[in-house]
């Protein structure tokens, strides 16, 4: 159910939080299955160029943020280096805790990472701030709405919640494509989605 705070299951109700804990556990193994058999080939063409419809956003001087992929999740690396080709300027989120604003930090290709908290590789604390106009989010699941399942800790949510001119595009493999997830109010939808064999807007 969108906007509520539980879901039904034959009769009982079951916190949100415990549906989506369990998508996220059946998602990540979907993910992690898939990825483990690509051959060398369809893992080396995936997320290897814009799309037409991302292309065009990433203009001279737009912001784009991505982020250093993490196990199976979908690689975006490709795709900034081909933004700061067009021009773009690059960056990257900043986290310190769970509960800490994420920030995202100039950042190009070349510059030392340090780690952050979950397993992050983020920009030294002392690169520039910056507000991006397009942000590549990660993500664990989405559905056919735009909406994302994330890691919980809400990093994201809250970091698109006050950049309102910013398009949020997720990046994703076509098997993290969910029939209809459960959603919270504080929760933010996409603009897009790009997986590895299509772009899918509203």
């Amino acid at each position: 159910t969108h906007g509520g705070s539980a879901t039904f299951f034959k009769g009982l109700q079951v916190p949100q939080s415990d549906v989506k804990s369990d998508l996220r556990r059946k998602f990540r193994a979907t993910r992690d299955n898939f990825v483990a058999n690509l051959t060398s080939g369809e893992a080396a063409i995936s997320f290897s160029c814009l799309p037409s419809p991302l292309a065009q956003l990433c203009t001279p001087r737009k912001i784009v943020a991505g982020y250093v992929a993490i196990g199976s999740e979908a690689d975006p690396a490709k795709l900034l280096t081909a933004a700061a080709e067009q021009g773009c300027t690059l960056a990257l989120p900043y986290v310190t805790s769970k509960t800490s604003p994420m920030r995202f930090l100039q950042w190009q290709a070349g510059d030392p990472l340090e780690n952050g908290p979950f397993g992050l590789s983020q920009p030294k604390a002392d690169a520039p701030e910056v507000t991006p106009d397009i942000v590549l989010v990660p993500l664990v699941a989405f559905d056919t709405q735009l909406m994302r399942l994330g890691q919980g800790a809400g990093h994201y949510d809250r970091a698109l919640s006050v950049m309102g001119n910013s398009i949020a595009i997720g990046v994703a493999w076509s098997v993290q494509l969910a029939e209809n997830l459960p959603s919270d109010p504080w929760d933010m939808p996409l603009d897009a989605v790009l997986t590895e064999s299509s772009w899918i807007s509203r």
